[in-house]
């Protein structure tokens, strides 16, 4: 039968295992979970012994056809694993068809596979598989989704993140969800348990560079032209993505935006600095930002930053980093034309 993928923990502690488990799809982290997810309730059936085969053009299913047959040297139950490489030949399919037919009852079968043609999935053979066992297509998280995966994943794993840590990680991540996996695991050995900030995110991701985003911040809020391009390029160099630091620009932009409004119409600007929670050593980077440029000019900045938003997506053509430093021109030097706004 085919059953979701969210059915297959339950249905692997309220059922008896079936005689084939086929997964396919093409999304690695969820097909290897799924898969660690079938070996741990085998193990707890008593399966103990695994036999890994690769399907290959010339896979004429011999191996499969000898694994069902054969004991293990110690008589334990076997995980046959069939990992599929390419699809199956007029052997092996025939092969596959033989095991349907008497499969070994001490045996567990389980095909780990990429994402199934749709002709595929109506063929009369492979019918006969999912009618014999469970047949589990994994589909990509879609990136209106990913949002909430990584806030429950990051939840399970006792991390509370707020809503602009959440925003940047998925913005890092783009999509991948084993990336997604490593930067949570290591903001949880990074954080333990409790709330993650952005900043927490900026660290993780920047504690192993000789520049930080941090130091960026600094040097284009200043005006420092020339370290500004030289940090920019030696982030770029040692890996940061550009998301991370578009991100960091467009919050930046967001803050003195913030700040000027509150002395254009005579607030105290110290207030909302404590509102903000910006510490006195950073006080005068954006003081000098203030001092600079109008907030017009600032708005016209933070519009902008959808141009290289639209770049990283792929939506439009060319290189982000080029907009990135051209961005960074128009916030430390506002006197340069370098920056169409």
């Amino acid at each position: 039968m085919k059953i979701a993928a969210a059915q297959l923990a339950k249905n692997l502690t309220s059922m008896p295992l079936p005689a084939v488990i086929w997964l396919s799809g093409d999304e690695p982290l969820l097909v290897l979970e799924a898969s660690d997810l079938i070996r741990a309730q085998a193990k707890k059936a008593g399966i103990e012994g695994r036999i890994s085969i690769d399907v290959d053009g010339s896979f004429d299913g011999s191996e499969l056809i000898a694994a069902n047959q054969s004991l293990s040297l110690f008589g334990d139950r076997e995980l046959i694993e069939l990992r599929m490489h390419a699809k199956f030949n007029d052997k092996g399919r025939k092969a596959l068809m033989e095991y349907i037919a008497q499969p070994n009852p001490d045996n567990l079968l389980v095909i780990v596979s990429n994402r199934l043609e749709a002709a595929q999935t109506k063929a009369k053979w492979f019918l006969q598989v999912v009618a014999a066992g469970w047949w589990l297509p994994i589909w990509p998280i879609e990136h209106s989704q990913l949002s909430g995966w990584i806030r429950t994943r990051m939840q399970q794993a006792g991390l509370q993140p707020e809503p602009d840590a959440l925003t940047l990680l998925v913005d890092r991540v783009d999509g991948n969800l084993l990336a997604a996996k490593q930067e949570i695991d290591k903001l949880q050995l990074l954080a333990g348990a409790g709330q993650v900030s952005a900043e927490m995110i900026l660290n993780s991701v920047s504690d192993s560079s000789r520049y930080t985003v941090f130091d960026l911040s600094s040097a284009f809020l200043s005006g420092d032209l020339t370290r500004t391009l030289k940090i920019m390029h030696g982030l770029a160099g040692e890996g940061i993505e550009a998301p991370i630091v578009l991100w960091l620009i467009s919050r930046e932009l967001r803050l003195v935006i913030e700040l000027c409004e509150a002395q254009v119409h005579n607030q105290s600007v110290q207030e909302v600095f404590k509102r903000l929670r910006i510490f006195e050593q950073r006080q005068k980077d954006y003081q000098s930002a203030m001092r600079r440029a109008p907030v017009n000019h600032y708005q016209r900045c933070l519009i902008a930053c959808s141009k290289i938003d639209a770049m990283i997506k792929g939506q439009t053509k060319g290189d982000p980093w080029t907009l990135i430093s051209e961005m960074l021109v128009a916030i430390s030097a506002p006197q340069l034309p370098a920056y169409q706004l």
